[in-house]
């Protein structure tokens, strides 16, 4: 069974979601807060696998405390589940591994559950935090008209600046988003993806070809028959991470 904390200064939805995950059987409510000193402080000596907070918390936000969790070792699962859908964007991208809404739904707060239940280690009585955080990790959160979009690293095929917007290239899809092509590389720091141009941002799992062009620049073939071209300030970088 699964040890939830609660973080929420309305008692009346610590109230509700204590119900709820009562009524599931699978959650044990060791605790509750309605400030992130005294959770923070709770959740270190109780050592929660699962922690549900409200994002709007009085004077305080949520976030900072799920910033603070990441330290704990192992840290939690975190839950958001709040009022306001607007910060679902920061929420994923705080690991969150899940973010509902009030008033809460059984049925939703159930796909949660089963959700974490699916993410646990194989022979582990709780979830493994790590393994929740490095899934989030695998994905791209992005805002497409007022929907949370999760897209995953490895069916992205390139992303495309012009005028300001970006335009990310999927296996399926074609997504535009109002963020710049420079805070989505911060984003894809670390992972496939490889700034091939001023423009261009391309994972480099999807390359099949590697074709010259004229004054020292190259066009990239991608598996779907897109082509991207690779100007000659990127043209060392992708050498080296390529082997050529």
């Amino acid at each position: 069974m699964l040890k939830a904390y609660i973080v929420d200064d309305e008692p009346l939805a610590r109230d509700e979601l204590k119900y709820l995950l009562n009524r599931s059987k699978e959650v044990e409510v060791i605790g509750e807060g309605d400030g992130i000193d005294v959770a923070l402080m709770e959740i270190t000596s109780l050592k929660p696998d699962l922690i549900f907070i409200d994002i709007e918390l009085d004077s305080e936000n949520g976030l900072s405390l799920a910033q603070h969790l990441e330290f704990l070792n192992p840290p939690p699962a975190i839950v958001f589940a709040t009022a306001y859908d607007e910060y679902a964007l920061q929420a994923f991208e705080s690991n969150a591994v899940d973010y509902i809404l009030k008033p809460f739904d059984e049925n939703r707060l159930q796909r949660t559950l089963e959700k974490i239940s699916n993410l646990r280690y194989r022979g582990q009585e709780t979830p493994d935090a790590s393994k929740l955080i490095k899934q989030n990790n695998d994905k791209l959160v992005i805002l497409v008209d007022e929907r949370i979009v999760l897209l995953h690293h490895d069916d992205i095929l390139f992303l495309h600046s012009s005028e300001g917007k970006s335009t990310i290239k999927t296996i399926e899809n074609e997504y535009k988003v109002s963020e710049p092509l420079v805070v989505l590389e911060k984003k894809l720091n670390n992972t496939a993806f490889i700034r091939v141009h001023r423009s261009f941002i391309v994972h480099m799992d999807h390359i099949v070809e590697i074709e010259p062009w004229f004054n020292s620049t190259y066009n990239l073939r991608l598996k779907d028959g897109s082509t991207v071209p690779v100007s000659r300030t990127y043209v060392k970088d992708l050498k080296r991470k390529i082997g050529f």
